[in-house]
């Protein structure tokens, strides 16, 4: 059976942020909404959810909803959260390219892809639909936070399917480029193909016995001074996987702070930034049947000047 549509907020987005949606369910001992808010909020203390139904905060469908509204079995009520406060990443983004259906960022270190946790407002979705002034633009896929360059956006929420399919039937070739330190011993290029398990909750990855579910080919463009600068062309795409390979090989990419070592950072520390860069999306374009080929303009700092990105400040 075809899940039927949820129905458009009757709220606008603020500051590029969309309204969040709760669900009432089907049956429950609730006797007015607000009753299922403090229930279902319990991060936002009940005279909090108060004040912000006396501001007419959340609405329904109908309007905004009171103190004394009945619950609804089924109904959707819709509000703009509070935003934690946010250090500012000090880095822009670029843009590869911009038309009608896409938008490919050149997303910098540090700046998240998507709201989550305590980045909200500093991510590249919500900067970009403030600064392009497109309220529908959607990722297709993600980087890390840590992790620089391209990112594929569609301008209008209905194109995300079909170019999201591209990334699941991995039709999309993702080039990536790191500096790790170079080892003699190495032999390279090579394919690494092993079991990559991240559990929610937990901020590392792993390997684990099994059947692989991760792979990648690594191959090394050029060494100095002790370092390397490798080319990772992943065919898979698990959480951490580029890290945890390179890590795994003995040459962990430079300002890793996760692997082969977990370290606390800082939220307002830029410095060191992970030299991970995601450099090139290529692709068949499933709307046009164009073939696309878009390469990040950024480059890694601890090769072009170790120096500076080694110094205490960015």
């Amino acid at each position: 059976m075809r899940r039927a549509r949820r129905p458009p907020s009757p709220l606008p987005q603020r500051d590029g942020l969309d309204a969040a949606r709760v669900r009432l369910p089907a049956k429950g001992p609730w006797n007015t909404v607000r009753d299922y808010l403090v229930r279902r909020l319990d991060r936002l203390p009940p005279e909090r959810i108060d004040a912000m139904l006396a501001e007419g905060r959340f609405v329904t469908l109908d309007g905004p909803v009171t103190h004394d509204s009945p619950y609804l079995p089924n109904a959707f009520v819709w509000f703009h959260r509070e935003l934690p406060d946010e250090v500012p990443v000090p880095f822009d983004i670029g843009i590869v390219h911009q038309d009608d259906d896409l938008v490919v960022a050149d997303k910098p270190h540090f700046l998240a892809t998507t709201p989550r946790g305590d980045h909200v407002t500093e991510t590249a979705l919500v900067r970009l639909r403030r600064d392009l002034g497109i309220p529908e633009l959607t990722p297709v896929h993600r980087l890390d936070r840590v992790t620089a360059g391209l990112l594929l956006f569609v301008t209008r929420r209905e194109l995300r399917r079909p170019y999201q399919q591209l990334f699941q039937h991995r039709r999309v070739r993702k080039e990536y480029e790191a500096v790790a330190p170079h080892d003699d011993g190495l032999d390279l290029p090579r394919t690494v193909r092993d079991r990559v398990l991240k559990k929610r909750g937990v901020l590392t990855a792993r390997t684990v016995p099994g059947e692989p579910n991760a792979e990648t080919h690594v191959e090394l463009l050029d060494h100095a001074n002790g370092l390397g600068r490798y080319r990772l062309l992943p065919t898979t795409g698990r959480t951490h996987q580029l890290r945890v390979h390179m890590s795994g090989l003995g040459v962990p990419i430079l300002g890793d702070t996760f692997y082969p070592v977990l370290t606390e950072t800082a939220p307002d520390d830029f410095t060191r930034p992970l030299q991970l860069l995601a450099r090139a999306l290529e692709f068949d374009d499933p709307i046009t049947g164009r073939h696309r080929r878009f390469t990040s303009g950024r480059s890694l700092l601890a090769w072009t000047d170790y120096a500076a990105w080694a110094a205490d400040t960015p």
